[in-house]
């Protein structure tokens, strides 16, 4: 005959557990000695470790007792409800690892991934995380607000963010940042209005100016980029002066044919 403590060290739990499982009826109170101490026989090694093993894969205990007393086709028909339980349990564990792993990442808090991946892609071509932070800050108001029309913005951005002269003017707003009167600021607003007016007379205004955004939406959304980057509100001056206005929303402006 087993002590208490002999039958859980045999099982590989503890005594803590023997008696919790006792309390639950899981497993039948033996017989006692003479001091009135518990003692086990062969029996319940076999029975805890049945409980133990169920318990350690997940099984509630409520459902232990079931499983311990149910026949072959009952024990399967339970352990296929178990299973079914602990994968939705997985995916729902998986989908909080997910928001975890945005949350760590930042950006992907409040931002769908192909905007997140946007922004990475700026980061790789080099740009100043002050123009990420930007082009982030005004993604994020934008994305609530018209969260379905997101995939035909981002395409767009996309698309112009493969043409090297587009990633260059990033680059070279990048290295401007921290002077005001950098004079690369008049030869990027030189390149950056002959590249527009080209556009535009190659697909059309419309084409440059598809963002489509409300203009309360879009002077906030310059309004975060200037907050962030005060170089850009220097380098919008400077495209009105050479036919084009606007930082979020681009239009021609009338009375000039293009850059000077």
């Amino acid at each position: 005959m087993l002590t208490i403590g002999e039958l859980a060290s045999y099982a590989g739990v503890t005594v803590r557990a023997v008696r919790h499982y006792h309390a639950e009826g899981l497993l039948a109170e033996p017989e006692r000695d003479r001091s009135g101490y518990r003692r086990y026989g062969a029996d319940a090694v076999i029975e805890l470790i049945r409980i133990r093993t169920l318990a350690r894969a997940g099984v509630p205990l409520s459902r232990v007792r079931e499983l311990l007393r149910a026949d072959r086709e009952g024990f399967a028909a339970a352990v296929d409800d178990i299973d079914a339980r602990l994968r939705a349990e997985i995916l729902r564990l998986q989908h909080h690892r997910e928001q975890i792993a945005r949350l760590a990442a930042g950006d992907g808090l409040v931002l769908p991934p192909e905007v997140v991946g946007y922004l990475e892609r700026l980061r790789e071509l080099g740009v100043d995380e002050r123009i990420v932070r930007a082009e982030r800050d005004g993604w994020i108001p934008l994305a609530a607000h018209a969260p379905e029309r997101v995939p035909a913005w981002i395409a767009r951005k996309t698309d112009q963010i493969r043409d090297p002269r587009f990633a260059d003017f990033y680059r070279t707003l990048s290295s401007v940042l921290d002077r005001d009167d950098d004079p690369r600021l008049e030869e990027l607003a030189d390149g950056l209005a002959s590249y527009i007016t080209g556009l535009a007379e190659e697909k059309g205004d419309a084409y440059v100016d598809d963002v489509d955004v409300e203009p309360t939406m879009a002077g906030l959304m310059d309004a975060l980029a200037f907050d962030t980057v005060p170089q850009a509100r220097r380098l919008i001056e400077l495209l009105r002066g050479r036919g084009w206005s606007g930082w979020t929303r681009l239009a021609r402006v009338e009375g000039d044919t293009g850059p000077r």
